[in-house]
């Protein structure tokens, strides 16, 4: 449930803590050089005028001077690299990687960690690579950079990036920008492990990660560990896996301490977690928002698990779930557990649930919360409270949502009425409950104007912005 949630967070002080110690932010610097990096010795100058304007000209690895003193693993001590920038003196300037990479780094260090520690309001980092590079750190690690209050734009990710709270591939944690930006690497934290970004509290956009995270505590995802921001056009591939809370195939938790967006967006990995697991989120709040999204990966957890959101307490609209879904209780296709002021709309999952208790083929349990115009068609198994769209209705709205009786399995429901499977590529099924719905002449045909398309006596529903 998400208040056992908000017990595990009373622990997670350290990223209010982090949110507070960098809020007084020092702001853009004049750029009025362009300086060429060359060697490990170019880029470690880059601290003595952090809002200069840089460019690189060849790629950094191992066999370039000043790596052995500066980059590798005995370097300064060995701490290897000490990153570019700090919470009192963030770099402002700007790097030109011009498609070159930053390769074979390591560096090991406290808070801030990354090839850059801190880059600040106006800073911009853009067309480069961070290839097989080593970051550990114990808060706030990235494969690029510890904290961006600045751009990321067209850059790349391999590194394998390890810490306790707020890791991410690419970004440890963002208030800034990351777009058209990737991440391949592994990331493993305690809290908010991310693939690409570890906590985003600005903006993710047109970008993906496909590596494995593996977080020990909260905030679980495969593209980011938790999302106050806004994320879009993006998505993720790698398996997720953590021992605690809010784990999901994209985001682990949305909307927890501001508004969280998540739109247009997929994930397609296996996801395996405790409580609140989804496929594509894993912990919706009050003020998360997921919309015209979709996950196809299977689902594994304990407690509030779903195909697409394992406990939601936000919004869900227009999205779609296809991975199979098992658990113990509180189980559904699309959501494990709609909560109060939960709304869930124009939405389906096809996989197959499976669980002991509180299990559905859309929504597992619907605890005061909204379901309207959605469906399911996977095939549903369970001991107790069980069924075909929703296994128990506790004070909740169910409107205009239906179930495929045959392919379920289950001949009830605690709401929606159950529909054969010919009923359930009928039109007439949906248009008549008051669906903005349309018939088109084939599967690869989409009318945008209506929400859903069929291809009538042949299809189930199917959303017009899908692929």
């Amino acid at each position: 449930m998400l208040g056992k949630l908000n017990r595990y967070l009373t622990e997670f002080s350290i990223l209010l803590m982090v949110t507070a110690s960098i809020a007084g932010m020092v702001g853009c610097v004049d750029i009025t050089q362009n300086a060429e990096i060359r060697t490990w010795y170019d880029l470690d100058a880059i601290r003595n005028n952090l809002g200069g304007s840089y460019v690189l000209m060849n790629d950094l690895d191992s066999t370039t001077a000043g790596y052995e003193e500066l980059a590798g693993p005995a370097g300064n001590m060995g701490t290897g690299w000490q990153p570019i920038g700090t919470e009192d003196d963030a770099f402002t300037g700007s790097l030109d990687g011009q498609g070159y990479e930053i390769r074979d780094l390591f560096t090991i260090g406290f808070s801030h960690v990354g090839v850059f520690g801190f880059v600040g309001e106006g800073g911009q980092i853009e067309d480069i690579g961070v290839v097989n590079v080593d970051v550990i750190g114990d808060k706030v690690a990235g494969g690029l950079a510890g904290v961006c209050y600045g751009t990321v734009t067209n850059s790349y990710s391999t590194a394998s990036v390890t810490g306790n709270d707020c890791a991410g591939g690419l970004v440890g944690l963002c208030y800034g920008t990351v777009t058209n930006s990737y991440s391949t690497g592994s990331v493993t934290s305690d809290a908010s492990a991310g693939g690409l970004v570890g906590w985003n509290q600005g903006i993710v956009s047109n970008s993906y990660a496909t590596g494995t995270v593996i977080g020990g505590f909260v905030f679980v995802g495969g593209l980011l560990g938790l999302n106050d921001g806004t994320v879009t056009n993006s998505y993720s591939t790698g398996s997720v896996t953590g021992s605690g809370p809010a784990i999901g195939g994209l985001v682990g938790g949305n909307g927890y301490s501001g508004p969280g967006t998540v739109s247009n967006s997929y994930s397609t990995g296996s996801v395996t977690g405790e409580d609140d697991v989804g496929g594509l989120v894993g912990a919706n709040w009050p003020e998360g928002s997921v919309s015209d999204c979709y996950a196809t990966g299977n689902v594994d957890g304990e407690r509030e698990v779903g195909g697409l959101v394992g406990g939601n307490a936000g919004t869900v609209s227009d999205s779609y779930s296809t991975g199979n879904v098992t658990a113990v209780d509180t189980v559904g296709g699309l959501v494990g557990g709609n909560l109060i002021d939960g709304n869930v709309s124009n939405s389906y999952s096809t996989g197959n649930v499976t669980g002991e208790s509180y299990v559905g083929g859309l929504v597992g349990l619907n605890e005061e919360g909204t379901v309207r115009n959605s469906y399911s068609t996977g095939s549903v198994a369970g001991n107790s409270t069980v069924g075909g769209l929703v296994g128990w209705n506790e004070e909740g709205a169910l409107n205009n949502s239906f179930w495929d009786t045959e392919t379920s399995g289950q001949p009830t429901s605690a709401g929606g009425p159950g529909k054969t499977t010919a009923q359930m590529k009928n039109i007439a099924t949906f248009s008549e409950a008051g669906w903005n719905i349309t018939a088109v002449a084939n599967a690869g045909i989409r009318n945008p104007a209506y929400i859903w398309n069929i291809v009538d006596g042949v299809t189930y529903p199917f959303l017009s912005w899908q692929p």
